[in-house]
This record gives structure tokens, sequence and C-alpha cells, in this order.
């Protein structure tokens, strides 16, 4: 009887044990289920917090920096790669397929915008050509002063219009256009000073007797009109701009000094990547209104093996803006007869043009046609014209002499016009000079 109740209590007491085990199995295994269930119920929640994160600050972030290359784009809020590098995984491949698909659109749309632009401004050059001829006519038949004055200064603003819409067909894709004869390092600035509104203040320096070539002259003129207008745009309108010339062993560098405002250490490197040319230029970034000097500087500089660079300041505090024409682009001035020591600055390019034609120069510095005198005969003492001249009019000229200084200021504009080698023609006055430089 006791043998049966001893092996009935060793029964009972192994079954306690094993319910024990069992219960302190199952203690465990709901423990785990429980942390189980609270990482699981974390994940979830740090998804969605990543997710939220994502759509509304990310994505818009990333939208931004496409237009703003400068621009930080938040990252995750958690550490991802420890905590969930699938997800992270993921989130970066929907970072990355929609910056792609972004950048394709923001490409179409540029390139549809310059395709549309490109169209326009031939349309603008066009007209402006055809003014152009319109307005040489009229300078042809007119010889009264003050309407020659008012055709060179409608001449002028022209030069400037074909200047603007040239520079933003070429910003566009299009060639600067026409190739021209080789041209002397002083016509070809002479050439980019008559396309800007403040040419009376630019100042040439040191002349330096070498030449572009022919497929070179049109890019590097319409290179320094761009650079000549942004220094007297962004310098008081009392100050000079200066430009000389620096022989280098390989090549002859073209220095514009300013005594404008210097440029911050972010518009230095904005500028920078603009005049490199190594990347395609978002017509769409370009400001309100846009600013177009140095990414037009930028394109043809990389296309035409020449360099542009404002990374130093001028001593006069505002800005040092260098082209440098390799040598490979150079070549030896052709001999001219006609050709004449080089004056300084528009205002010199303005004298020059008035001693080429040999006729006065009206108040604005553009040179005057005078009328051909009736007959070579002194007039009587008693007839009007005899009478002490007024403190205005102008000394009176023998007109042989008069007309043989119009007919060769006229062949000179009508020799430029028709794109003959500009090195050592007479220079006409600004808006006039350098159309043989113009498309």
């Amino acid at each position: 009887m006791e043998q049966i109740l001893l092996a009935a209590l060793v029964v009972v007491a192994a079954a306690g044990v094993a319910a024990a085990v069992q219960l302190a199995r199952q203690r465990r295994l709901a423990a785990e289920l429980r942390d189980q269930n609270a990482a699981l119920a974390a994940g979830v929640e740090l998804r969605d917090k990543e997710l939220r994160h994502l759509a509304d600050v990310r994505l818009p972030e990333l939208m931004d920096s496409l237009h703003n290359p400068g621009m930080r784009v938040a990252g995750p809020l958690h550490d991802l790669t420890r905590k969930a590098p699938a997800f992270g995984q993921s989130l970066q491949t929907v970072m990355d397929l929609f910056a792609g698909s972004a950048d394709r659109v923001r490409a179409r749309a540029d390139q549809s915008a310059k395709s549309t632009l490109r169209a326009m401004m031939r349309a603008v050059q066009s007209l402006a050509n055809e003014q152009q001829l319109a307005i040489s006519t009229m300078q042809e038949r007119h010889d009264d002063p003050d309407v020659l004055d008012g055709l060179l200064r409608i001449d002028h603003m022209n030069a400037q219009l074909g200047r603007r819409a040239q520079a933003t067909a070429v910003l566009c894709g299009s060639w600067p256009g026409q190739q021209r004869s080789a041209s002397s390092m002083t016509d070809v600035v002479r050439g980019a000073t008559s396309r800007i509104r403040d040419y009376l203040r630019v100042n040439l320096e040191g002349p330096v007797n070498v030449a572009i070539t022919a497929r070179a002259v049109e890019p590097v003129v319409l290179t320094l009109a761009e650079l000549l207008d942004n220094a007297a745009r962004h310098s008081r309108p009392d100050t000079a701009v200066e430009v000389n010339f620096r022989t280098a062993h390989n090549g002859v560098a073209i220095t514009i000094d300013d005594a404008g405002v210097a440029m911050d250490a972010e518009e230095l490197q904005r500028a920078a990547e603009l005049l490199s040319g190594e990347a395609s230029v978002d017509v769409h970034r370009l400001g309100d209104p846009p600013r177009v000097g140095f990414a037009v500087a930028g394109v043809l500089a990389a296309r035409y093996g020449f360099t542009v660079s404002v990374d130093s300041r001028s001593p006069y505090g505002g800005v040092r803006a260098v082209v440098f024409v390799p040598s490979t682009l150079l070549t030896d001035v052709p001999d001219d007869p006609r050709t004449r020591p080089a004056a300084s600055g528009a205002g010199g390019e303005r004298a020059r043009a008035a001693d080429a034609a040999d006729v006065p120069s009206t108040q604005h510095g553009l040179p005057k046609r005078s009328r051909v005198a009736v007959a070579d005969r002194a007039p009587e003492p008693d007839e009007p014209d005899a009478a002490e001249p007024a403190s205005w009019a102008e000394p009176v000229r023998p007109p042989r002499e008069t007309a043989a200084g119009l007919g060769a200021w006229q062949r000179g504009t009508r020799s430029g016009r028709a794109g003959t080698p500009a090195t050592g023609t007479p220079v006409p006055p600004p808006g006039v000079e350098g159309k043989d430089l113009r498309p």
C-alpha cells in the first residue's frame, strides 16, 4: 500500500514539475511575443513617420534642389541602415526615381523653352538686320548733322538690340553668326564696345599687334560685349571701365577692370560654373530679368577654345574679367596701308572716326556731315552770308574737303557692313563701328 502511495506521490510530483516547466515556457513565449509585437509596432510607427517625412519634407526639398543646386535635402529621421536597412534602401530608390523623373521633365521643358527662344531670336535678329539696312540707307541720304546724330543714336540702339537677340540665340544653341575675316585685337574690342549702352565709359589701353583668327572673331566680340556691359551696369556711371592687353607665352589676355562692387564667394562660385561651360545652362534659372552674360560667355568659350574668368578683383575694388585667347586662335595682323594708330576707349573711337572723315563732331561725340556749299566763291561783302558767324555756327570748310571726308567715311561704313576685313579700315563711331562683326 505504501508503495502505491509513494508511486502516486512521484507521479504527482512529476506532473507538478512538468506543469511548472510548461508554465515557465509559456511565460517565456508570451514575453517573446510581447517583445516581438512591440518591435513590430515600433517598426510600423517608424515607417509611418519616415513616409510622412518623405512626402512632407524630403521630396519637396528635392524638387526645390533641382532649381537651386546649393540647397540641402533633408535625410531620414532615423538611422535606417541599422533599424530598417531594407526599408531605407526602398526609400532611397523612391528618391532616386523621383529625382530622375523630375530632372528629365526639367530637361525637356528647358529644351522646349530654348527651341522656342531660338526661333524667336532668329526672327528678332532678322528684323534688326532689316532695320539696320534701312538706317544705313537713311544715313547715306541725309546730310543734316542733327538728322545724322539721331540716326547714329538709333543705329547704336539697334546694335544693342541685335546683341541681346544674338546672345539669347547662342545660349539656346544657335551659332554667333557668319564667319568674319581675321581682325586685330583692338578692332575686336572696339566692335564689342560699340554694342553696349555705356560705350563712352570704356577706355582701351595698350594695343597689341596681333589678330584673332576669322572663326573666333565674332565669338570673342560677343563675349567681350557681354562682359563690358556687365562691368558698366554694375559700377557707378561716373567711373570708367578699363580694358588692357597682356601678352603671354601661349596667348593674349584681355583684362576688363571695373570700379563696381566685388562679388562674394557664392556669386564667384556661380560665375565660375557658368563660365566653365561644362554644364548645360537652364534658361529658367537665369533670374528675373534673365542674366545671360556669364552663361553666354561660358558657352562660347567652351565651344571655341578660349577661357573666361572673373575670380580676381580689379585694382579699383570691383571685378576683373579676363578673356584669355590662346595662340591657336591668334594670327598676324594683315598689312594694310589704311591702318592708323588705335584710339583708346569709345570716346577715342568717335574721335578717330571724326578724324578719318575729317568732319566736325556733335556735342555727343558723333561726327557731323556738313552740307556742301553751292559754290566755292567767297560771298560779297553786302551779302548776308558775309556777316560775322554766330557763336554756335561751325567753321566754314572748303566744299571739296568736306565732300572728300564724307565720302571716305561712307566708304568705310559700307565696306564694314559688307563683311570686308575689319583690320585697318577707318573705324566708324559706336553703333556704326564693328558692323562687319555682327551677323
